[in-house]
């Protein structure tokens, strides 16, 4: 279906963008897209197969690192359907209720992606700022519950968006700026007043991105505190290299989100390529990333693995 401006038209799909001007080569794009979902999959799947199998590893990192594993595995399996259509078959287009659907996971898994790093930075700052009460403070129930409670709430906060946005008419321009769908992306393509989807969604940013990324600079600057109390270079720099592999994932999840958020709020004039961009990887990079980081800086994690294949 073509894109439309009648206003009296409410449109029975959206269509997802790939890559525009670049139809030509969508075919070998696709190619490097199904090597990014297959690094993704089998890397987070490997990290929650050794975290699960190996007792050594059922400690309060391994198991936040292992819900950042599954996040991260749910979060590629819900797109990959519509991106790689998109790529290989050029079918672009997905119904109302298929977007509203895809648009409530990615939100919900990324609000509790965004829950889990506060949880790993919180982590930290135990383990370096309290460590005697390490083991006291970070049972397993008590990790259990404060990962249920995150679920809950990122489920919870998105579940309204799919209502929110039925009961309006599309009659715009039904051309998506993504190969998925997001809210922001979304409403622009409504006709009617949107105060309310948009007070709610500057609200559900404000109170799980804003002060997860406030509670995680907040555990830093306790961290750095604490850390350069310590006499030892040696000891402090050791302490500061168990915050790596976690900074890097703070730094790869939300640096593009901020970024894309501008965008869609502020700069109305920024090239289609750089919202694209961003988009990409927003959603790719993190579960790609993420196994990879992790492997290397942890050097018990990556001997698992590496004696996992050679087996």
């Amino acid at each position: 279906m073509t894109a439309v401006n009648d206003t009296k038209f409410n449109s029975a799909v959206f269509l997802l963008t790939g890559i525009p001007g670049q139809e030509d080569i969508h075919l070998w794009i696709s190619s490097l897209f199904c090597l990014v979902y297959v690094i993704s999959i089998v890397g987070n799947s490997v990290i929650l197969f050794i975290v699960k199998t190996d007792p050594s590893l059922h400690e309060p990192m391994y198991i936040f690192l292992s819900m950042l594993a599954l996040t991260d595995l749910a979060l590629s399996i819900s797109t990959m359907s519509a991106t790689l259509g998109i790529f290989l078959f050029n079918t672009r287009e997905i119904s109302l209720d298929a977007c509203f659907a895809q648009l409530f996971f990615i939100h919900s898994l990324s609000f509790i992606e965004s829950s889990v790093l506060l949880l790993m930075a919180f982590d930290r700052f135990v383990a370096i700022c309290n460590p005697l009460r390490y083991a006291s403070i970070l049972t397993l129930p008590r990790i259990g519950k404060m990962g249920l409670v995150f679920v809950l709430r990122g489920v919870s906060l998105i579940f309204p968006l799919p209502f929110l946005l039925k009961r309006f008419r599309y009659c715009r321009a039904n051309v998506l700026s993504h190969c998925y769908c997001l809210h922001q992306d979304v409403i622009k393509m409504v006709c009617s007043d949107i105060t309310v989807n948009s007070i709610y969604g500057f609200f559900l940013t404000v109170t799980v991105v804003g002060l997860d990324s406030l509670f995680i600079f907040l555990s830093y600057v306790m961290i750095l505190k604490t850390v350069l109390k310590v006499t030892s270079h040696v000891k402090c720099l050791r302490a500061l290299n168990t915050c790596v592999s976690h900074l890097c994932a703070v730094f790869l999840f939300y640096t593009p989100r901020i970024a894309l958020g501008l965008i869609h709020g502020y700069c109305k004039s920024s090239p289609p390529l750089l919202n694209l961009f961003l988009g990409y990887i927003c959603l790719f990079v993190p579960p790609l990333m993420n196994p990879i980081v992790y492997s290397v800086k942890s050097q018990h994690l990556s001997a698992r693995i590496i004696r996992v294949f050679i087996k």
